[in-house]
């Protein structure tokens, strides 16, 4: 027999729906907890529970005496050949943002060198960053960089948190989109503590690949969006 959705998860997974379909917008306060309970037929002890969640996920803020307010909307994020962090977030009216978390020069996987068209044992060099909009965060990523392509890729990236930046200052004058996978997944607890999530709320993983003007592979990695920070879509460019 299936395990059965708590009331307050169902709650916050409604509002949360409410707010990515705009029917709540940023700064709009939402109804009253009497009136949430009255509308899903819960207490008020529910309702709370549930703004804890959407709060504990950024989606809203709380005021003592004054109630909860919408914090954020989903960011439009499109994915195509052409996919640019800083300007995809700009075009969404946000300000985009990044934190580079480690960098680490490691042997390639089986997968990893594939992917990368290198020889088995090649080194890579692995980036991990946590991005944000408007101060928030929005994505965990792991990228993957071939060394002996681009020997100067981690100096450019130490230099710049942009990986467009980092990988002109490399030498790619430009680059596109090859592959690009979706799945869907539940943070972990190091997930969720970067993207002040809880453990096991939904992530969208999109994995991807990335080829310079020749075709050849630059960057391989996976980016794990908040599911309910982003919105994305697919698109010919």
């Amino acid at each position: 027999m299936s395990k059965k959705t708590p009331l307050w998860a169902a709650i916050a997974r409604t509002l949360r729906e409410d707010i990515a379909q705009g029917r709540y917008a940023p700064g709009d306060k939402l109804p009253t907890e009497a009136a949430l309970a009255t509308r899903f037929g819960v207490n008020r002890h529910t309702v709370r529970h549930a703004l804890s969640a959407l709060a504990e996920d950024g989606l809203v803020r709380t005021r003592r005496g004054a109630g909860a307010f919408v914090a954020a909307r989903p960011t439009e994020y499109p994915l195509g050949k052409r996919v640019r962090f800083n300007e995809n977030l700009l075009r969404a009216g946000r300000r985009p943002g990044r934190r580079e978390l480690s960098l680490e020069t490691r042997t390639a996987s089986d997968t990893e060198a594939q992917m990368l068209d290198l020889s088995p044992g090649a080194r890579v060099l692995a980036s991990h960053g946590l991005s944000l909009a408007d101060g928030l965060p929005i994505a965990l990523s792991e990228s993957l960089f071939p060394i002996t392509r681009l020997p100067e890729i981690e100096r450019a990236l130490r230099d710049n948190p942009s990986v467009t930046a980092a990988l002109q200052q490399s030498g790619i004058a430009d680059y596109t989109r090859a592959e690009t996978r979706l799945t869907a997944e539940v943070a972990n607890a190091t997930q969720a503590l970067h993207l002040q999530i809880h453990e096991g709320a939904p992530l969208l993983r999109s994995t991807s690949l990335n080829v310079g003007p020749d075709g050849v592979p630059v960057e391989y990695g996976h980016t794990w969006f908040a599911g309910d920070r982003v919105t994305l879509t697919l698109t010919e460019g």
